[in-house]
């Protein structure tokens, strides 16, 4: 969707766009990739306004964050 503006379930096309973002008390759209708020990712939301469906996205900038983090569960 993010890039197709096409929602790949059911080829809607009314797609609404939320920015991720880091409120306070740790609310907001953000992938904590370390112990703190401060060391989080903000993630998009892309949504399908015909469906419902939710697709999410982190910037490519925050991508070495991510692969870096401690939390992350090995498979």
């Amino acid at each position: 969707m993010k890039n197709t503006n096409t929602c790949p379930k059911c080829s809607g096309t009314s797609i609404a766009h939320f920015k991720g973002l880091s409120g306070h008390w740790g609310t907001g759209n953000m992938l904590c990739v370390g112990t703190t708020v401060l060391q989080s990712v903000p993630i998009d939301q892309y949504v399908c306004c015909d469906c419902g469906y939710v697709e999410q996205w982190i910037d490519k900038k925050h991508l070495e964050k991510v692969k870096n983090s401690k939390r992350a569960i090995a498979d």
